[in-house]
């Protein structure tokens, strides 16, 4: 096989340049979208923002409040989510005019493998200028693109000149590209990985690649040959054409702290009803639910399980979602933010799998019988006696 030239395109602050685009009044200024911040006192996070409101140190996932008092003369607006569904699928329908090895992020990025897209469009930096060209004239929104032979060189070149950047890693200058970056841009490496390193007097991607894979291995025990590879940029990933959605989940942020374990409870089980019902309205299944909880003093845990098969019953989602909340829930702790997901998708076509393997009809056709009541007459119409 040939070298692969893959790109990343990531659209620069998609939900703020959406707005901006269509309210020429927010142009040039800090526009924050996310919740309402009530004078700094608000619930919520920020879900995107400009880059002049970054100038104050917002940025995305940032609580509300602390973004308020960052920014208390920024313009504050709710999130509009048709809106950029609409416009994202505008730009995808970009995407496959050059390929159709597309595999989708989320709303606002993707991989495209373009290695056999070239004799019909020029190099994988012409395309990425093509694209961008397409998406600023006919949107009116910019994006940033990253060229490289494989995912995770591709992933990084786009950030790294934003907004409206193009930044292209030859072959032949891998390493070069990636020797003075800081260890926090190899995939996989959180906190507590980049605090080893450090100990190590490893700072950089360059320092990290000086070392053999057998001792990153002894000292990093299974990540070592992967932080190994990517230190040398090596990266066998393939594109996977209309991969889609990897998960589903809903998420509540309350209005004030809660500390009661059986109001969070009944939280949990609306979240439950919106994920299992999403699921099979999409005919997607699941093998792994997650739990999300986030404390008033902002930590948060994320726990999961794996099922045995694959499920979109509410009633298995909720019973494997409680369980993992008795199991990590710090009792009378105030709770600030609870979330429930699902991912490990395959389509759901035939028969769903329960939590222990058995075909339970009887939760299958309850679960029809809410989602036909829910498309009827709304998602308010009914709810299940232990939710309320």
């Amino acid at each position: 096989m040939g070298q692969r030239t893959i790109l990343h395109v990531d659209m620069d602050a998609f939900f703020a340049a959406v707005e901006q685009r269509d309210h020429p009044e927010y142009r040039g200024k800090p526009l924050i979208v996310g919740a309402d911040p009530r004078g700094g006192k608000g619930r919520g996070v920020v879900s995107t923002c400009s880059y002049e409101a970054r100038a104050f140190g917002v940025h995305s996932a940032l609580p509300i409040g602390q973004a308020y008092k960052l920014c208390p003369h920024g313009i504050y607006v709710p999130p509009n989510g048709k809106l950029y569904a609409r416009v994202s699928r505008q730009i995808f329908d970009v995407f496959y005019r050059y390929t159709d090895q597309v595999e989708p992020l989320s709303i606002d990025e993707a991989f495209l493998d373009v290695s056999g897209s070239q004799r019909l469009f020029g190099d994988g930096v012409t395309i990425a200028r093509s694209i961008k060209k397409n998406i600023r004239e006919e949107f009116g929104l910019v994006a940033s693109v990253g060229v490289a032979p494989n995912k995770y060189l591709a992933k990084i070149a786009s950030d790294l000149e934003k907004p409206d950047g193009l930044v292209e890693v030859r072959q032949d200058a891998v390493e070069a590209f990636l020797a003075p970056l800081p260890v926090s841009r190899l995939w996989g490496a959180g906190r507590e990985t980049q605090k080893r390193l450090l100990a190590l007097g490893i700072h950089t991607i360059g320092q990290l690649a000086d070392f053999p894979a057998d001792f990153l291995e002894k000292k990093l025990g299974k990540m070592g040959r992967h932080f190994y590879n990517l230190a040398h940029g090596i990266d066998s990933r393939e594109v996977h054409a209309q991969a889609g959605v990897k998960s589903v989940s809903n998420e509540h942020t309350f209005e004030t702290d809660i500390p009661d374990g059986p109001l969070l409870r009944k939280q949990i089980g609306r979240l439950c009803d919106k994920v299992g019902s999403r699921l099979r309205k999409n005919h997607l299944a699941g093998k792994t639910v997650h739990l999300k909880l986030r404390y008033a003093d902002f930590s948060t845990i994320t726990r999961n399980h794996t099922l045995s098969g694959l499920t979109s019953e509410t009633t298995v989602i909720r019973k494997t979602i409680i369980r993992l909340f008795e199991d990590n829930y710090q009792k009378r702790r105030p709770v600030r933010l609870i979330g429930v997901g699902v991912s490990g998708f395959r389509n759901a076509g035939g028969r769903q799998l329960s939590l222990f393997d058995a075909d339970d009809s009887r939760l299958q056709a309850l679960d029809a019988i809410e989602d036909k009541v829910r498309e009827k007459f709304g998602a308010a119409a009914i709810k299940r006696a232990d939710n309320l």
